[in-house]
């Protein structure tokens, strides 16, 4: 399959893709996959606190929790459309990251500046925006780990994980979605009913309209990441030619 500027699909990509995605949801309830739950949380709150100052607003604090909850605490200017966006920011902020993690790494071969990138959001977030102690440690502690990942990890090995935490990203926002959204009673105490308060649509139809575009925005960003450039690929360093004699 080719798109229109010549790239062609990349089957290892796409069996690779695949692969991570099965094994996430086979390991879903075991614990060594916890903090990367928590991570995912974090993009989810950080959509928040960015649409917040996007607005011209203010965050006070971001708190993680051991289950896998979370909240921002923010304050907003006046109006209704302020607080569609912060509200919507949440579910398509963490369908955006795992969008940004594919298209950065495999698209643009931006992998190890991803990794580095990621660490200075955590930190940032830890430093600035932590409402508690777990929440800090959990940020630094992270923020860490991808630096040192970013700085000393073989190239291979920065691709291999960031396609893991976009296949995990893109696998929780959808059960995301699933459980918060379209389960009555959470949608009920939902980002879904903060907007059907504010602004009379039902809570059902703006689970319908993120579901939607979150799917939407994943499955194109996979289309053009599992798809490599032409000459895109890694290329290995010419072999030297023996001189004839």
């Amino acid at each position: 399959m080719r798109t229109a500027s010549g790239a062609t699909l990349d089957f290892g990509r796409l069996a690779l893709l695949l692969l991570l995605m099965g094994a996430s949801w086979y390991f879903w309830y075991s614990p060594v996959l916890w903090p990367v739950k928590v991570l995912v949380v974090m993009m989810h709150e950080s959509g928040h606190a960015i649409a917040s100052l996007l607005v011209g607003g203010s965050v006070d604090r971001v708190h993680l929790q051991l289950n896998e909850g979370g909240s921002c605490f923010s304050r907003l200017p006046p109006g209704v459309f302020n607080r569609v966006i912060v509200s919507s920011a949440g579910y398509l902020g963490s369908a955006v990251a795992g969008a940004g993690l594919m298209l950065a790494t495999f698209r643009f071969r931006l992998g190890r500046a991803v990794m580095g990138a990621a660490s200075v959001w955590l930190a940032v977030m830890g430093f600035f925006y932590a409402g508690d102690l777990f929440t800090l440690a959990f940020c630094l502690g992270m923020a860490l780990a991808m630096g040192l990942g970013a700085r000393f990890l073989p190239t291979g090995l920065v691709d291999a994980l960031n396609l893991f935490l976009s296949a995990f990203t893109a696998l929780y926002v959808i059960f995301d979605l699933r459980d918060d959204l379209w389960n009555s009673a959470v949608r009920a105490q939902s980002d879904a009913a903060i907007l059907a308060s504010e602004t009379w649509v039902p809570s059902i139809v703006w689970a319908a309209l993120w579901t939607l575009l979150s799917l939407a925005l994943l499955a194109v960003s996979a289309y053009w990441a599992m798809h490599a450039k032409p000459g895109g690929g890694v290329k290995l360093p010419p072999v030297a030619r023996a001189r004839r004699v």
